[in-house]
């Protein structure tokens, strides 16, 4: 298997090392793509065709296009591929985000007994 052509990716976070995350969920999201791309699930440009979309979508939704946001539409992207490949189901996706939220509230709004 040859390596990803990371360059082919619209405006990637990196520096000299290779990407660059502000949150292990954007490295684990970052893996996930990989690994997907790795087992034949879809190519690398689909990819790259897929969250170039998701950044246009975004921009003419009014993103304010900072750079802060790259990971959020990296996600929006591996979810709506995720449903166009039958990995998963809309329906799905919106539960399990549901279930992330109430874990993060939990965590960091902190229930003291």
């Amino acid at each position: 298997m040859t390596t990803p052509d990371l360059k082919i990716l619209p405006e990637l976070p990196v520096d000299e090392d290779g990407p660059v995350f502000k949150a292990p969920w954007q490295a684990q999201a970052f893996a996930l793509v990989l690994s997907l791309q790795k087992e034949g699930v879809f190519s690398w440009q689909e990819w790259a065709e897929e969250l170039g979309a998701s950044i246009n979508k975004a921009r003419q939704a009014g993103d304010s296009d900072l750079g802060d946001t790259y990971y959020d539409h990296w996600l929006a992207a591996l979810e709506k591929i995720s449903v166009d490949k039958g990995l998963a189901s809309v329906n799905k996706l919106i539960e399990r985000k549901q279930e992330v939220h109430e874990t993060h509230q939990k965590l960091h709004h902190g229930h003291s007994h």
